[in-house]
């Protein structure tokens, strides 16, 4: 299937594709207020301390797309994720991004493997993770050097068992 353009505050290059699909999600989750999407608890564990963010969650190829373009405030304790339902290398840009983010990739492993730390708003450059990513994880850019959060970490989500078509 062909590569999805990720728009997550920035837009990816070769992001995930939409998820396959066995049955309809339920709609009784938290919904976000401004994007609609689902919200969930991810958590970095960085030494003893732990630091857990309410995050929509961007599951589907659209939701990916459209990321956190045109959105001007991002609080402390919000954030966004893109998973990818099969790890790969993934790429991300801060097309229509008018807030500074630190994209955090998140490997395998289920560790953070690199961060692009604060963000230069609407840069087309391309801020690829290294080596495969099982998700991107978006927060306010300088928010990872702040709480001390950085590669090696471990990030703790879970997502919905049956993903959304």
């Amino acid at each position: 299937m062909p590569a999805v353009l990720l728009a997550a505050a920035c837009t990816p290059v070769g992001a995930a594709e939409d998820p396959p699909t066995t049955s309809t999600v339920e709609e009784t989750a938290t919904k976000h207020p401004i994007s609609g999407l689902e919200i969930i608890d991810v958590t970095i564990v960085s030494g003893e301390a732990r630091h857990t963010f309410k995050t929509e969650l961007a599951d589907t190829g659209e939701a990916q797309t459209r990321g956190l373009m045109f959105r001007t405030e991002l609080a402390d304790d919000e954030a966004m994720i893109f998973p990818s339902y099969v790890p790969q290398a993934r790429s991300f840009w801060m097309r229509n991004t008018p807030i500074s983010l630190d994209i955090i990739f998140v490997g395998t492993d289920g560790t953070i493997s690199n961060i692009a730390e604060r963000t230069e708003p609407y840069s087309l450059d391309s801020l690829p993770s290294k080596g495969l990513a099982s998700a991107v994880f978006e927060i306010r850019g300088g928010l990872s050097e702040e709480l001390g959060i950085e590669p090696g970490d471990a990030v703790e989500y879970d997502l919905p068992e049956n993903p959304p078509e």
